[in-house]
């Protein structure tokens, strides 16, 4: 059953005869015929009553006809949401989003993506970095905010570069300083983030290259619970410096690490080659708008 011969079977009832009918759906009189004889035929069972020039429904016309108006008019809903999915009035942006810098990086795009597309529903899963890596992968975001370097299955696009600040306890000996050489920390107990998330990786690299490995106090995916914990003097912790500044705190001093220098380096993946939907790539123009002026 195709639909254009739903299409014909509707307008000459709508139409009242297959002449008119021909005129609406762009074609000849005879096409339409045949179309309708051809649906008559599929469904084993005459729809029209033709009498002279008229044409009335037969009983089984009665239920054809009705059920094909609902299917062309399905069709054409089919359409209008589509036209709509591309011009972004409906849809819905699955995003992955880390713990650490929402509030600082992100929070400003979903105001104004909001504000631009108030019919795109944005679904929200927080995870760390590497949980959100095999979540892009596997297709249950569109979007993932990683740190980079990442895999080469990715493409990216950079969001900020931050250095690291080393969060200290006020009776440090080194706190008030205004830089830090990371070896200056070996000996003193690391406060860092749970397992799989991704800035644990540039700390250990960093330690690594400074010529020791740190002793690990605690672990903790809270930022606020690591500050309490720095503050509380159980050892040191570390922050990219734009989240590091939001959480000023007594008694916890901060400085820039250095030798070596440490980058959080947050972007924007998705799959190499993969599909991305109008409102993800929209989501990346809009991301890239608002870092250009800042």
């Amino acid at each position: 059953m195709e639909l254009r011969t739903l299409r014909a079977f509707v307008e000459v009832v709508r139409q009242g005869g297959f002449s008119e009918a021909a005129k609406v759906v762009f074609t000849t009189q005879s096409a339409v015929s045949k179309a309708v004889r051809q649906l008559e035929d599929e469904l084993g069972l005459p729809l029209l009553n033709r009498i002279g020039h008229r044409t009335t429904l037969t009983d089984a016309g009665e239920v054809a006809y009705r059920r094909a108006v609902a299917i062309l008019a399905g069709r054409d809903d089919l359409l209008a949401e589509l036209a709509e999915l591309r011009g972004l009035a409906l849809g819905m942006l699955r995003l992955g989003l880390p713990p650490i810098g929402n509030d600082a990086l992100f929070a400003p795009i979903f105001a104004v993506f909001r504000n631009r597309y108030p019919g795109i529903e944005i679904k929200l899963a927080e995870q760390g970095a590497m949980r959100l890596e095999e979540m892009v992968l596997s297709g249950e975001v569109d979007l993932g905010a990683s740190l980079l370097p990442t895999r080469d299955v990715f493409e990216s696009q950079s969001v900020r570069c931050e250095p690291m600040h080393v969060l200290l306890p006020s009776a440090h000996p080194l706190a008030g300083h205004e830089t830090v050489p990371l070896a200056a920390l070996q000996g003193n107990p690391f406060i860092l983030f749970e397992t799989g998330f991704a800035l644990n990786g540039i700390i250990l690299d960093a330690c690594r290259s400074a010529g020791f490995a740190p002793d690990i106090a605690a672990r903790s995916s809270q930022i606020n619970f690591i500050v309490e914990l720095v503050a509380a003097g159980l050892g040191v912790g570390f922050l990219p410096r734009l989240i590091a500044e939001q959480r000023q705190r007594p008694g916890v001093s901060h400085a820039l690490v250095v030798e070596p220098e440490m980058a959080w380096h947050m972007a924007w993946i998705w799959r190499r080659g993969g599909y991305l939907s109008h409102a993800g790539k929209a989501w990346l123009d809009l991301a890239a708008e608002i870092a250009g002026k800042s």
